[in-house]
């Protein structure tokens, strides 16, 4: 009966849990100074049901750095994979 408690405190957590999904995107203004504060009222205006609404941000000025949320890997994209064989034609 000691643990009797932690099945419904579970119960209450997890779903609480699910409900913490955040946007990964980063968010700027082009030639444009801003602040935080106004970064933070016009994100929290845009937002509806956990969600940011791109076309509200957009319309406010802002441009989403990383457009679909995934982490840099700090790969350079015009590098050349040299895992790959070479192509060797014949003459």
């Amino acid at each position: 009966m000691r643990w009797s408690w932690s099945l419904p405190a579970l119960l209450l957590v997890l779903p609480a849990l699910g409900g913490c999904v955040t946007d990964e995107r980063e968010w700027m203004k082009l030639n444009e100074r801003y602040t935080v504060a106004e970064f933070h009222r016009d994100r929290e205006a845009c937002t509806t049901k956990g969600k940011i609404d791109d076309t509200c941000m957009k319309s406010r000025g802002w441009v989403a750095v990383n457009p679909g949320g995934k982490a840099e890997t700090g790969k350079d994209p015009h590098a050349r994979d040299l895992s790959a064989p070479a192509y060797r034609g014949t003459r």
